[in-house]
């Protein structure tokens, strides 16, 4: 299986700010901006907080509450109505998704969705430094195309991706549908969680950011991380980027970066320490 550290949710590029840890360490990735979708931040309804007076309020204004969303990936079934088979789904195209298809990326192979994050206070005021985060996954059950597959069959098997974000973007042949397996399928998972979810409160387990870094781009990872000589995470090829420590690897990652693929069968131990992290998130 292959493993796709996927960037996702607002960012200083996308949203113009990193997405809010609460003070209870509740916490959302929010989704970035689009001016094509017809789902507004102000739709968005998330343990009891309307997304569009968040969105408004961290971004000071910048984002209003009627700006539309891009809810992609789609994981939470709760954020709005939803039609009836609704499935949990990651839409990519351009570069990052011909990235995903030169590496082989199908089926039975798992994104775990990353972002950038930091605490706000009562009032929605910036604490502390940004970190990147994981917050969410999907494993792959389905890759359909949106123009051959998807559109032709929007009244009938394919109606509940009717609201999905790709399906109002201008026909592209590129254009991609990730929908999530029913259930988790991992090596050595004796829980089954279901095959898409999130992570509704932060927690140190899932923080990429190195504790001493200066800058959220350091990360602290296991040392099962570690290329060697096996095929590296996509994008950190170049070996000054890896540092080893005595229990852990320091990572620095490429910036702006979209999906990096990991070989799974060639890093069975980082697939076994996210998988530890889903089983108990």
């Amino acid at each position: 299986m292959r493993l796709v550290l996927s960037r996702k949710g607002f960012d200083s590029a996308s949203g113009g700010c990193p997405s809010p840890i609460f003070p209870d360490g509740s916490m959302i990735a929010l989704p970035i901006p689009d001016r094509t979708s017809a789902v507004r931040y102000e739709d968005l309804v998330w343990r009891g907080r309307n997304l569009g007076e968040v969105v408004e309020t961290l971004t000071g204004g910048k984002k209003r509450r009627a700006f539309g969303a891009h809810l992609d990936p789609d994981l939470r079934a709760s954020l709005r109505p939803r039609p009836p088979g609704w499935r949990p789904a990651l839409g990519q195209l351009g570069a990052a998704q011909g990235h995903l298809r030169n590496h082989g990326v199908g089926p039975g192979d798992l994104f775990v969705f990353w972002g950038l994050f930091r605490r706000v206070d009562a009032r929605l005021r910036w604490e502390g430094p940004p970190l990147h985060v994981i917050w969410g996954w999907l494993q792959v059950a389905t890759v359909a195309p949106v123009d051959a597959t998807v559109r032709p069959a929007l009244d009938g098997s394919w109606r509940w991706a009717e609201a999905h974000p790709h399906l109002a973007f201008p026909p592209d042949p590129a254009s991609t549908l990730y929908v999530a397996a029913d259930r988790l399928d991992l090596p050595g998972l004796r829980a089954e969680p279901s095959g898409a979810g999130f992570f509704d409160f932060y927690d140190d387990a899932r923080r990429l950011t190195d504790p001493s870094a200066r800058g959220p781009g350091t990360w602290k990872l296991p040392l099962g991380f570690l290329p060697g000589r096996r095929t590296p995470l996509s994008y950190h090829s170049r070996a000054k980027r890896w540092t080893r420590r005595d229990d852990h690897v320091l990572l620095e990652v490429a910036p702006r970066g979209q999906e990096f693929v990991l070989d799974g069968d060639a890093y069975a131990e980082a697939v076994d320490w996210v998988a530890g992290l889903l089983a108990h998130g």
